[in-house]
């Protein structure tokens, strides 16, 4: 009698918001809105709140910032530094 081996874990699958694009989860940055309504990056992918993915791309990042797609996908306000280190990650992934 042959054993199966069990299936691999799968990646959780996450939609970018400014393509629209279906990616793993770990192909996409987590922006959160945490408990005090304040907007973030979240780089472990678990902190508490209401969570937005986008690329890390160039393009996905203007997209999103002219769509406003993170404030209406998170019902808050995303400041200049948030934005800041969405485009230091792409800076850091395009290296």
């Amino acid at each position: 009698m042959a054993r199966s081996l069990p299936n691999p874990p799968r990646e959780p699958v996450r939609t970018c918001v400014a393509c629209r694009q279906e990616a793993g989860k770990g192909a996409l940055v987590r922006v959160v809105r945490g408990p005090d309504g304040t907007a973030m990056v979240d780089r472990t992918g678990a902190a508490p709140g209401r969570g937005a993915y986008v690329h890390s791309t160039s393009a996905c990042l203007e997209t999103a910032r002219k769509r406003r797609a993170l404030e209406r996908s998170l019902k808050t306000s995303v400041g200049p530094e948030v934005w800041a280190e969405l485009v230091k990650t792409n800076t850091q992934v395009e290296q």
